[in-house]
């Protein structure tokens, strides 16, 4: 019995030590360098297309030669005059919303949401950002609008962080009619809870514009759900008659619902894409993904109309706010609209990629948890998504996690080809955010014809800060900007 006993206590031994050992290996393993580059992270995967004869991995991007294009040389032409010119001032501040307790937040010119943007079609614009506080440092995103890859706003891959006291000047050519956002992309997981955050609105060439109305919903500090930086019933003049473009921007971590009690209404775009032939839907809710947007066509009646969503209302005229209950169904995009052609044949892809996203225990920097992976690895075993210009790219999204999560493309709409398998049968369903939810698998499309090196993460912010985040690169783009604790560079 004493033998057996000290047997058993040498081999438990052995796996004792095997197990440090192991935990040690797996915690070298993860640590991230002090400076690194977007480029270095993950293996260079080709989607089956072809891989450059000088492809390998070191310094520089898997697959790429340092005589390619410098990413700060994507930008928009240099010498030609702003239409629009914005000056913002970011600021570290107590943040104070009527009806709730001051919190510690940011501010862009002073208040948040920062000022709503609006371009017409074509304008080039200029958006000069001066850190005045933030300690941190801060950067401008400019979500849904593929921007030339200079102008994308990512700390550490794109630019360096705007540290106080300094400037960044963003210039880009309004070319896509829309709804879109802006938000800090340094830190995002904080900075844009915090307050970093404003709308953008492209409206097209015409000689009056249609009546529209702008609502960016929030939820602050965790718990203050605000409309346009307001509780309760928020407000927007009646337009007269016609029909009014709602504006909606969810700028919050999770999907929301918004219904119109009593009204029908309808579609009238998704992330700054037209729906083609939109449907008139009466009782119906509309989800909007983390980060996405939608706009709702409204006739509004004397007594004026309401949108409501969970804990707020956003009321157009001088009635009271409509009440009912969230509809139980809600419009799916996959089916609505009439189909028109995409512009490019999927059934041609140049490169088919996988991006299945799991959760499992390892280590992150260092860092032991249970740690979101994309294709079996946790960051940086990530696939980088190597893509040549005019590439026809086809993407399946699956998701075995356990939560739901809205993922999100930078420079690029990509269409929703399938759900489960099933579809698409309405209007081609144009997105830059999309909500994957668990056991969920969607195919997308998209030309690659917007070259740089493009973040593409889960827009519930703290995933992307917990690893749910890799690239998209272009053959031939490098950057010279890096990340990690020796940089102040923290995109997410």
């Amino acid at each position: 019995m004493a033998r057996r006993a000290r047997v058993a206590a040498v081999i438990g031994s052995v796996l004792a030590a095997g197990l440090i050992t192991a935990a040690v290996w797996g915690w070298a393993a993860s640590r991230l360098p002090d400076s690194y580059s977007a480029m270095q992270m993950g293996a260079a995967d080709y989607g089956g297309g072809p891989a450059p004869a000088h492809a390998g991995h070191d310094m520089d991007m898997p697959g790429m030669d340092m005589a390619g294009t410098d990413i700060r040389d994507l930008i928009a032409d240099p010498d030609a005059p702003a239409d629009v010119h914005v000056e913002l001032a970011a600021r570290a501040e107590k943040v104070r919303i009527p009806g709730a307790e001051p919190f510690d937040g940011f501010t862009l010119n002073g208040s948040t949401p920062g000022p709503v943007i609006r371009a017409v079609q074509g304008q080039l614009v200029e958006v000069v950002l001066r850190n005045d506080d933030v300690p941190d440092g801060v950067t401008l995103h400019w979500h849904g609008v593929d921007v030339p890859s200079a102008m994308d706003g990512v700390a550490g891959v794109t630019q360096d962080a705007v540290m106080p006291g300094e400037t960044f000047t963003y210039r880009f050519v309004a070319d896509q009619v829309g709804t879109y956002w802006y938000h800090s992309h340094q830190i995002s997981h904080a900075q844009v809870v915090g307050g970093l955050f404003g709308a953008l609105v492209v409206t097209p060439k015409a000689d009056a514009p249609a009546p529209d109305a702008v609502a960016i919903v929030h939820t602050y500090n965790g718990s203050i759900r605000t409309v346009n930086g307001a509780v309760s019933d928020v407000r927007a003049e009646a337009a007269g008659e016609g029909e009014v473009r709602v504006r909606i921007v969810n700028t919050d971590n999770s999907p929301t619902s918004v219904w119109v009690p009593g009204l029908p209404f309808r579609v009238l775009a998704v992330d700054g894409t037209d729906v083609n032939e939109p449907d008139e839907v009466t009782g119906r809710k509309v989800t909007i993904t983390a980060g996405g947007r939608a706009d709702l066509g409204i006739r509004v009646p004397p007594e004026g109309a309401t949108v409501a969503l969970p804990g707020a209302t956003f009321t157009i005229g001088d009635g009271e706010p409509r009440t009912g209950a969230q509809p139980a169904k809600a419009v799916d995009m996959l089916a609505y609209g009439s189909p028109a052609p995409l512009g490019f044949d999927p059934e041609a892809a140049d490169r088919e990629f996988r991006y299945d996203i799991g959760r499992m225990p390892g280590f992150l920097d260092g860092r032991p948890g249970f740690w979101w992976t994309i294709n079996g690895g946790i960051v940086p075993n990530v696939p980088m998504f190597m893509v040549a210009e005019g590439d026809v790219v086809v993407m399946r999204i699956s998701n075995g996690s356990g939560e739901l999560h809205p993922m999100h493309l930078h420079g690029h709409h990509i269409v929703v080809l399938s759900r489960d398998g099933v579809a698409a049968t309405g209007s081609p369903w144009w997105v830059d955010s999309l909500t994957v939810e668990h056991g969920s698998t969607y195919e997308i499309a998209f030309v690659a014809d917007n070259p740089g090196i493009w973040m593409d993460h889960c827009h519930n912010l703290p995933h992307a800060a917990e690893g749910l985040m890799t690239h998209l690169a272009y053959e031939g783009v490098t950057t010279p900007y890096r990340m990690g604790r020796a940089t102040e560079n923290i995109p997410e």
